[in-house]
Formats: structure tokens, C-alpha cells, sequence
């Protein structure tokens, strides 16, 4: 179920959060799915008003995120509870204040 969490980006990491109510590992990755691509979504859309360096910005960046989505949703059907850096910290934090 973590690895479904990265599954549709942000929109499962935010279904899992308001549908999972006890497992931790499930919790944390929807969380830091929600977190991340939900920050690379609204990078992208701002990238793509600024003309040419920021379209060429926003096709790396899009490239890094389906990288990421890769071996986020890998490492989480493993059953690792891998955080990316500085946004595992900050969904672990967030995951906190929600109780």
C-alpha cells in the first residue's frame, strides 16, 4: 500500500492520508508523496511562464520527478522506509502535527 501512495502522484498520496488511519509506513509515504510531487506540480506550472529557460527548467525537473516516482514507489514496495531528502524530514513533521 506505499507504494500505491506514489501511484498518481499527490492525488493518492492525498486519498491514502484521508483514508489511512493506522499504518505508519502507509501514512509517511503518502505524506512525502504529497509533499514532493505536489511541490514539483506547482514548480512546473510556474516554470512554464517563463519563456524557454524556464520550459527547459520545467523538462528536467519533470524528468527528475518520474525518476523519483521510480524509486520512491521501488524502495517503498520493499517495504523500506526510504525519505528523500529534507521532504521525508518534513513529512514525518507534518505527519506529527496531524495527530
Amino acid at each position: 500500500m506505499g507504494a500505491a501512495a506514489y501511484l498518481l502522484a499527490f492525488v493518492t498520496g492525498i486519498i491514502f492520508l484521508i483514508v489511512e488511519k493506522e499504518s505508519k509506513f502507509v501514512r509517511f509515504h503518502a505524506m512525502q508523496s504529497t509533499i514532493l510531487f505536489g511541490g514539483i506540480f506547482i514548480a512546473n506550472i510556474v516554470l512554464g511562464f517563463i519563456p524557454i529557460l524556464g520550459w527547459l527548467v520545467g523538462l528536467l525537473l519533470s524528468f527528475a520527478s518520474f525518476v523519483l516516482w521510480i524509486v520512491c514507489m521501488w524502495k517503498a514496495f520493499q517495504g523500506e522506509m526510504y525519505k528523500v531528502p529534507y521532504i521525508g524530514n518534513l513529512a514525518e513533521v507534518q505527519l506529527k502535527k496531524m495527530k
